[in-house]
């Protein structure tokens, strides 16, 4: 009889366990920054963007199907949501070593920028940069929680100046607290003509670091292994060969996933 009991409780804890398990999977929590064209949040907090798109092209893949829980927030703070589990998914991630043990990126990546990495600087200050050396004794403006290229990423002896996003890194630039900000050249324009900044102030140095830059959508260490992630993950795959994904990001302009980063078909 206390045998009986004891399993009969802890059935019942397990079928506890397991519908609070689906339940978590009813919601997918997606950090969202403020990253125009790929992410919009608007002054009355609505959200949109590429990583929402994608995920909303992947419900059918989900058996039990899933609601899209926008988390708006800063970029730094997202990720560390991500990593704490806080949240289930981020895009536009560049996947390193280091985050790697953090974060499970889901592949193929959705972005593969062929661009380069450049600097700005005022456009009315003296500064020049022809070479990575000339980077030295500047105070440059990052973005907190993000990453470059790795040269760059894992110098030390750089002055870099963390910031919450790259409207605060401009307007830094502009009021002389920093002498560069580093940014990727395809986007970071686009991204200052939304946020109505003047470009017009700001220059280009000759330094430029050049490589296709690779953005991917990843998940929580936890989210990656429940049943709707994997399902999710596949689903990723399939609309990446099937070509859907393509037309996906085209709304972005971005260009098509290139064939090399798509797994053979079985």
């Amino acid at each position: 009889m206390k045998w009986s009991f004891v399993s009969s409780l802890t059935l019942i804890l397990l079928l506890l366990l397991v519908n609070i398990a689906h339940a978590d999977h009813d919601k997918v929590y997606v950090a969202i920054d403020h990253a125009p064209p790929y992410s919009v949040i608007t002054y009355e907090g609505d959200v949109s963007g590429l990583i929402i798109d994608i995920l909303t092209q992947l419900q059918p893949y989900a058996e039990r199907g899933y609601k899209i829980e926008p988390v708006p927030c800063p970029f730094s703070r997202c990720l560390r949501m991500l990593i704490q589990g806080e949240v289930d998914v981020l895009g536009g991630l560049i996947r390193t070593p280091k985050r790697d043990n953090l974060i499970r990126f889901v592949t193929p990546a959705y972005m593969a920028l062929p661009s380069s990495f450049v600097f700005y600087a005022k456009q009315s200050s003296s500064i020049v940069v022809n070479n990575y050396a000339d980077l030295k004794n500047k105070r440059i403006a990052v973005m907190r929680g993000g990453v470059y290229f790795t040269k760059f990423n894992e110098d030390r002896s750089l002055n870099k100046v963390a910031v919450p996003s790259e409207r605060v890194a401009v307007d830094l630039l502009l009021k002389g607290r920093v002498d560069l900000v580093i940014a990727v050249e395809d986007t970071a324009e686009v991204a200052m003509s939304v946020l109505e900044q003047p470009t017009s102030k700001l220059k280009k140095v000759a330094y430029r670091y050049t490589n296709t830059i690779y953005g991917h959508m990843a998940f929580s260490k936890a989210f990656a292994k429940t049943t709707v992630a994997k399902q999710l993950m596949q689903g990723m795959v399939d609309i990446a060969q099937q070509g859907t994904l393509d037309k996906v990001i085209a709304p972005y302009h971005l260009p098509a996933i290139p064939k090399r980063l798509l797994p053979e078909s079985p």
